[in-house]
C-alpha cells in the first residue's frame, strides 16, 4: 500500500538526517496518514479512505467530503476518490434537473 493521501496526493519527502558531527545520511519524512470513514451526504453512504491529517482538516474546513471533492482537482485525487467525485457530480446534476 502506497504512503500517499487519497485526497491531497501528499506523499513521502526525502531529506537528510544530520548527526552532531554534521554527517548527513538519507532519510524519509512520511505523511501522517489515517484510515478514516467519511460520510457523503449526497450519496448517502460512508466511504473508507486513507487520508493525511492535513486533508482531514481541509475536508472539515470546506464543509464536508462532498464540498471538498467538488472543489478538488481530479489529477491530485486517487482513482477511488476521483470515482467518488464523478458519482457526486452525477447525483447533483440529476437532482438539479
Amino acid at each position: 500500500m502506497s504512503r500517499r493521501c487519497e485526497l491531497t496526493a501528499k506523499g513521502p519527502q526525502v531529506g537528510h538526517r544530520v548527526s552532531h558531527s554534521n554527517i548527513k545520511t538519507k532519510r524519509r519524512f512520511l505523511p501522517n496518514l489515517c484510515n478514516v470513514t467519511l460520510i457523503s451526504e449526497t450519496l448517502g453512504q460512508s466511504v473508507r479512505l486513507r487520508v493525511s491529517t492535513n486533508a482531514l482538516k481541509s475536508v472539515d474546513h470546506n464543509g464536508g467530503l462532498d464540498a471538498f471533492l467538488l472543489k478538488a482537482n481530479v489529477a491530485t485525487l486517487s482513482p477511488k476518490a476521483a470515482d467518488l467525485k464523478r458519482q457526486i457530480e452525477k447525483k447533483k446534476l440529476a437532482a438539479a434537473n
